[in-house]
């Protein structure tokens, strides 16, 4: 989204932010009642494939917490 910390050459428009959100919690469109999608302008679509590399996830979360000091779990 196009924001003061984004700046001008953010990757997306500001008024169709919310839209997806707004059709998936309100739609009684069959492919708004899908659980656990990732979605774009009312599409879906494949997430990054570190959603599920468990050794990417586990690698991210310990230098999150060398960086900041807090451990999660």
């Amino acid at each position: 989204m196009p924001t003061k910390m984004g700046g001008a050459g953010a990757p997306d428009d500001l008024e169709m932010g919310h839209l997806t959100q707004t059709w998936l919690a309100t739609s009684d469109d069959e492919a708004a009642k899908v659980s656990g999608g990732y979605w774009y302008h009312r599409q879906r679509r494949e997430a990054a494939a570190e959603v599920n590399d468990v050794g990417f996830q586990d690698a991210l979360v310990e230098k999150l917490a060398g960086l900041t000091g807090v451990r999660l779990f």
